[in-house]
């Protein structure tokens, strides 16, 4: 007798630990641990390097490119992000809407996060 409803295809086993996150939060903490101490992050960022998207890809960032103009587009980049995975959780089911739902929640954080300091970066505190 044949089956009118196929199995599932099976996930991929994946045994622990991504190396690329590990080697990317690695990184991460090199360049933080690098900075100059006694100014704050914000203060010592000044503008892009040139460096490639990707180790493959033809595109690249520009160098030169102020810190409020990078964070404008990484902001854009974001909310089109969050508006496709919006769409793409309305077509998904069971599991599927719940990791494309976990997804858009994390773009909106990140986008809160560079938004803020965009809008922190307009407002200088008043002297009294």
């Amino acid at each position: 007798m044949k089956k009118l409803i196929p199995d599932q295809p099976k996930a991929p086993v994946r045994n622990g630990r991504n190396a690329e996150i590990d080697l990317a939060n690695k990184q991460i903490l090199k360049k933080l641990v690098l900075r100059p101490t006694g100014a704050p992050l914000a203060k010592t960022i000044k503008q892009t390097t040139g460096i490639p998207v990707n180790s493959d890809s033809l595109f690249a960032i520009r160098e030169g490119i102020n810190a409020e103009e990078a964070l404008l587009h990484v902001s854009l980049l974001l909310k089109s992000a969050e508006e496709v995975s919006d769409e793409i959780t309305e077509r998904g089911s069971g599991i599927e809407r719940g990791l494309i739902w976990s997804l858009v929640h994390s773009v909106e954080m990140a986008r809160a996060v560079v938004d803020a300091l965009l809008d922190g970066s307009r407002h200088t505190p008043s002297l009294k």
